[in-house]
């Protein structure tokens, strides 16, 4: 792996920051990472420059969110370098705005249903331009409720399949309109990890829209829906990317393994990760001619979606 595009700060749903995250890529010998934080441009710059002093190259980049109503769900979409980031900041400001008005009914919901309050919530919270679900474990965990981030209590409380879930849904919006947003601002639109959020049906009006690309590696993803995701991306000649969508302490139970062939959750080569190949297509700009063949013979190599013994 020489590039992780999907990384997240304290800036919104991340336990660390910006010096942090690009020092431990450094020590994990990713050469470029993306900091995509949610609907946050804040951290590019800066990003840049710290990456520049310790040798990590880091790209800007920006996870939007969106709300499809014809599947009821929260789509994301992944930008990557925009020419005139400006242009995205009153989208950004927009679901920022919807996002916390959301989070304060959220944080409601979550102390009449646990012993917490909305000072630990927001203390939790600190250092972040937002209040996300992730904050709610923490000030859970703070108060010895739980003692993990993902587990049974966060499936109650964020999982749409509970019955007892506190899920306040911000009315962002379309994820085509996003999209549009996206190509305005000279960027690359990318659908994030959408065979794990299953809105892979998506694909084709997000294309119609300038839909640049599809998210085919992800920590979420396991290897039928990698397989899936790389399968679109070969049938509408998108371009491919991929990342841990890195939260430090507030992402999921991968983090804790030094070796991803040993936690419960398989991750097979490139799991984690944009390989040379993708990543210099989408820094580039411009699909090389051989990336057909090269996605035809991934899709045909089982021990890429396997688990081998």
């Amino acid at each position: 792996m020489t590039a992780d595009l999907h990384c997240h700060t304290k800036l919104s749903d991340g336990s660390i920051g910006i010096n942090d995250l690009i020092i431990l890529a450094k020590n994990k010998g990713i050469e470029t990472i993306a900091i995509t934080d949610h609907d946050c441009l804040a951290g590019t710059v800066r990003g840049k420059v710290i990456g520049e002093r310790h040798g990590v190259n880091v790209i800007p980049g920006v996870e939007l969110s969106a709300f499809s109503k014809e599947l009821d769900k929260e789509v994301h979409i992944l930008c990557y370098q925009p020419e005139s980031a400006d242009r995205l900041e009153g989208l950004c400001r927009s679901n920022s705005f919807l996002r916390k008005r959301a989070s304060q009914y959220l944080i409601i919901k979550a102390s009449k249903r646990y012993p917490i309050t909305s000072d630990l919530v927001l203390k939790c919270a600190t250092g972040s331009t937002n209040v996300y679900k992730q904050h709610v474990m923490h000030a859970l965990m703070e108060c010895g409720i739980t003692t993990q981030i993902y587990g049974e209590i966060y499936h109650e409380l964020f999982s749409p399949e509970s019955d007892n879930n506190i899920i306040v849904q911000p009315d962002y919006p379309d994820p085509k309109e996003v999209v549009k947003a996206v190509k305005a601002a000279g960027g690359i639109a990318v659908l994030s990890h959408p065979a794990h959020t299953g809105c892979t049906e998506l694909t084709d009006d997000l294309i119609k829209e300038g839909l640049d690309g599809i998210e085919v590696w992800h920590s979420m993803l396991d290897a039928p829906m990698r397989r899936e995701a790389l399968s679109l991306a070969r049938k509408y000649d998108l371009f491919v990317s991929g990342g841990a969508d890195h939260e430090g302490l507030l992402g999921g139970e991968y983090i804790h393994y030094e070796k991803p062939e040993e936690t419960p959750i398989w991750f097979p080569p490139c799991a984690l990760g944009t390989t040379k190949f993708f990543f210099e297509e989408i820094r580039d700009g411009k699909k090389k001619p051989e990336r057909g063949a090269l996605m035809d013979t991934m899709l045909a190599d089982d021990t890429l979606w396997e688990r081998t013994k």
